[in-house]
């Protein structure tokens, strides 16, 4: 089988295959167009984000067996074709769902106590002790929505508070030991901070809007290391202003990368993002929470293992 790498990974993605028998082309500059002229000779393809797998590129593709995503969703690939033409689909989110838990729980501690204030504070030589008390996590009640990989291992991280942490998940029976399944309801009257672990799909675009949020009973701090597309920007803007959320931990959003950096080099950065860059309580990271050293071995080991279970 030959297999066509998009996208640079560990170099035991690479090694392995090779060691299975399997015969490996590498391709990180050709256009998409350039890749489609000579896509039919691979049976399959490793990838991460470099440009979508759409239907063009899938008539073209005919002797594709599978798709591997050095990642945790497949949002990029248009999922249902590929399975109508028998295209097996790898992700790989056992890979980084360690990653994103440390990482969420990075930020919630973060905003708690007020470091990333603190810290640019004392390094232009302010010692406000008072304007940084923090609150503590332990008596608080979390709530993650989207109770898969990433939704379990925050639950896990969190087992050290004294803490309730509440999960939905639209399957049925997925709480644990580690959190309490509820209603959506049940989650927005009880959940002091909301962390967001839901793949991008039609129904969560746009799912935490000006209506979603005045659904909760009381203000929260949310937590968002899924996906930009799933909060309406404006209204979490609207929500911080008027305190109905106390702050936001975002390592995603709608605005990421060579688009997010245009926002620095043109006049149409949008009021929203605006107000984020100036905001105390916010705190943005560049879509990293799945993006430690550990994570890279174990994501390219993932996505080996799984082609060796299904084609060898």
């Amino acid at each position: 089988m030959k297999i066509l790498h998009l996208d640079s990974n560990h170099n035991l993605l690479l090694n392995q295959l090779n060691e299975l028998g399997y015969t490996n082309h590498e391709d990180y500059t050709s256009s998409k167009l350039e890749v489609l002229e000579k896509i039919s000779d691979y049976d399959g393809i490793i990838i991460r984000s470099r440009f979508s797998i759409d239907k063009e590129f899938l008539d073209k593709a005919s002797n594709l067996k599978f798709i591997g995503r050095v990642g945790a969703g497949l949002e990029n690939i248009d999922c249902d074709y590929a399975e109508e033409k028998g295209v097996y689909l790898i992700s790989a989110p056992e890979g980084n769902r360690n990653a994103v838990g440390e990482h969420s729980l990075g930020l919630l501690l973060s905003l708690f106590n007020k470091l990333n204030k603190a810290d640019r504070e004392v390094r232009n030589g302010r010692w406000y002790r008072e304007a940084n008390r923090g609150i503590e996590l332990d008596g608080k009640t979390v709530g993650l929505i989207g109770y898969g990989n990433m939704g379990k291992a925050f639950a896990k991280k969190l087992r050290g508070f004294d803490a309730e942490v509440l999960c939905y998940d639209i399957k049925d029976n997925v709480g644990d030991e580690n959190a309490k399944q509820v209603t959506l309801t049940e989650l927005q009257t009880k959940a002091d901070v909301l962390s967001l672990h839901t793949p991008q799909t039609p129904k969560t675009v746009g799912m935490v809007n000006a209506e979603f949020i005045s659904n909760f009973k009381k203000p929260f701090w949310l937590i968002n290391t899924a996906r930009g597309k799933s909060v309406v920007t404006s209204d979490l803007v609207d929500a911080l202003k008027s305190g109905e959320i106390l702050g936001a931990g975002l390592d995603v959003l709608e605005y990421e990368k060579t688009s997010f950096e245009d926002l620095f080099t043109s006049d149409v950065m949008p009021e929203a993002f605006q107000f984020f860059i100036k905001a105390e309580n916010v705190i943005l990271t560049p879509h990293v929470a799945g993006w430690t050293e550990e994570s890279k071995i174990k994501l390219a080991q993932t996505i080996v293992d799984k082609i060796k279970a299904k084609f060898c």
